[in-house]
């Protein structure tokens, strides 16, 4: 029986922010970047509660470039957050992120709206956002892993083939993990969703098998893309 979602107030929000304060806490008092963690969650409190009134807009409005417009947003910050454990050049190796990203995911977050969800429109905002989401986030922190490893390898002294291999298999573990957990130690997001607002646990299970794949494929292509674009200009960035 599909019963409809309660509504969480503000109170009942706030108790979730207990565990988090207790965290804060444990970096502060041992010295940690407990100002990070901070500045951290609060933009994710800021940021979400403007994507609300945001997608609700989005939503309303149907517009195919508004849609694009945002899908490039997510496809600009994501590739600038990816680069911020690099101390150095990022504005160079900014073009090469972005090139990565927009290729591997856009090309994913396409074949999966146009070609397994036949969405109509073609640009539904309801799907094409949040599946882009989703596609951007993954990318943005496997080209961060494969970024920060493979200019460590460099630096070690290693040559372009192994620095780029050590880089992609670092940056595939935290995908991979998930991978092997999915449906026995965790039930990620869309599934969990969707179960918990009634949808059948195998309908949600298919539309999670289609977000696995999608996210892998675009975290591994667009890791691997980045790696073969910076390949020509690593040497200037790392001098």
């Amino acid at each position: 029986m599909n019963e409809p979602l309660d509504t969480i107030s503000i109170e009942r929000l706030a108790i979730s922010f207990i565990p988090v304060f207790i965290v804060l806490y444990i970096l502060f008092r041992w010295s940690l970047n407990s100002k990070t963690a901070l500045y951290a969650v609060s933009r994710m409190l800021a940021q979400l509660t403007l994507a609300g009134y945001f997608l609700k807009y989005l939503f309303e409005a149907q517009n195919w470039y508004i849609v694009l417009a945002s899908l490039c947003v997510m496809v600009s910050v994501s590739s600038w957050i990816s680069l911020r454990t690099i101390a150095k050049n990022r504005t160079r190796l900014y073009i090469h992120t972005f090139g990565a990203i927009l290729i591997g995911g856009g090309s994913t977050l396409m074949l999966v709206t146009q070609a397994v969800l036949n969405l109509e429109p073609w640009f539904y905002p309801r799907y094409m956002i949040i599946l882009g989401g989703m596609i951007f986030s993954s990318s943005m922190n496997c080209v961060s892993l494969a970024a920060d490893r493979f200019f460590k390898e460099l630096q070690k002294g290693s040559n372009y083939n192994n620095a780029r291999n050590e880089a992609l298999k670092t940056a595939l573990i935290p995908i991979t993990n998930t991978l092997f957990a999915v449906g026995l130690i965790t039930f990620p997001g869309m599934m969990a969703g969707q179960i918990i607002s009634g949808v059948d646990p195998f309908i949600a299970i298919r539309y999670q098998i289609m977000v696995m794949c999608m996210v892998y494929a675009s975290a591994g292509l667009s890791s691997a893309l980045f790696l073969v674009f910076v390949k020509k200009s690593r040497e200037e960035i790392t001098n």
